[in-house]
């Protein structure tokens, strides 16, 4: 059983830090692609960071490259998302997910992504 767990959210203030954190468990790191995704009520979910299953560079969407850096500690099968210099525009709901499918490694494939954990809240303040 997969299972997926984040923690971390909180309000900051324009020009903050927070670092999110999944613990995961339940499958083979190896076989699945992983990734942070976010969504604001009424609008689309959007894939913020994903990782594929090859160990290839992670993609990050482009409203967040240079500022949020994903990492893993595969002793802990821990994913965590270091942001900075977060900005009133990154409010949202944030989830970690994961999927076995192919075709997975792109930041629109969440409906690809069986796997959700319940979600962390981020609100940056202005």
């Amino acid at each position: 059983q997969v299972h997926l767990a984040e923690s971390g959210g909180g309000s900051v203030q324009t020009g903050g830090s927070l670092r999110l954190s999944c613990e995961t468990s339940g499958y083979s790191r190896s076989s699945y692609c992983i990734g942070w995704f976010r969504q604001v009520p009424g609008k689309a979910r959007e894939g913020v960071v994903v990782i594929g299953r090859s160990g290839a560079s992670p993609m990050y969407a482009d409203s967040v490259k240079d500022r949020f850096t994903v990492s893993q500690d595969n002793a802990r099968n821990t994913m965590y998302l270091q942001m900075n210099t977060l900005k009133p525009e990154d409010t949202a709901m944030y989830y970690c997910a994961a999927s076995s499918r192919s075709f997975c490694f792109r930041l629109e494939a969440d409906s690809l992504y069986d796997y959700w954990g319940q979600g962390t809240r981020v609100t940056v303040s202005s």
